[in-house]
């Protein structure tokens, strides 16, 4: 059997857009998953860092907002019954974003229904979900010269961003399978979306 020699230009554009389009059915999910539910897509991204009792600045640190995106948030969350304020127990300066029942129940209904939604999830079994993920590590452990990656803000970056939350995703259902009432670390799809709309900027 001869073997084609692989022409590197063209599998690199057919990766790229199934990346492409993998992310775009990813983000489609997320916002059919939020009309559903009918909360704002920052919602979901928010209530899943939101796993206890977080300081505003840090949660606009792992959203990658700032303050007074945070406090929007923080104020749309109180407004519906998800969250309240809580001052922090060492230093009464900091305020703290605490989940209510309430926000608790949402926040386990939208990560179970990701979790069953993500292509991954209904495609993949669980060893080629973990040979995904470390592929995508891979790729996100270089830059393009095969140096360690910096993580700039130019598109390059932010295509690099996009493939991390897939890396995120993947991880979180490979958890939620061991354990169904295990804590997951990264929330997909609002940073899909802001990603998204945000490129290039820098972080």
């Amino acid at each position: 059997m001869i073997t084609q020699p692989v022409d590197e230009q063209s599998q690199t554009w057919e990766v790229a857009d199934c990346f492409f389009e993998l992310i775009g059915r990813i983000i489609r999910e997320g916002e059919a998953l939020a009309q559903e539910l009918g909360v704002p897509m920052p919602f979901v991204k928010a209530l899943h860092f939101l796993d206890c009792p977080l300081a505003m600045k840090e949660l606009g640190r792992r959203m990658h907002c700032d303050a007074s995106f945070v406090t929007l948030i923080a104020d749309m969350l109180e407004k519906r019954g998800l969250a309240r304020r809580e001052p922090h127990p060492a230093d009464r300066r900091i305020k703290n974003v605490v989940l209510t029942d309430d926000g608790v129940a949402l926040k386990q209904k939208i990560e179970t229904e990701i979790t069953t939604r993500m292509p991954w999830t209904k495609a993949l079994d669980p060893d080629e979900r973990s040979q995904l993920l470390a592929l995508i590590r891979k790729m996100l452990s270089t830059d393009a010269d095969g140096a360690t990656a910096t993580g700039a803000g130019t598109p390059d970056a932010v295509h690099s961003k996009l493939a991390s939350l897939l890396v995120t995703a993947l991880h979180d259902s490979e958890q939620q399978e061991r354990s169904p009432h295990a804590e997951t670390a990264e929330p997909p799809m609002g940073e899909v979306t802001r990603a998204v709309s945000d490129a290039p900027a820098s972080d």
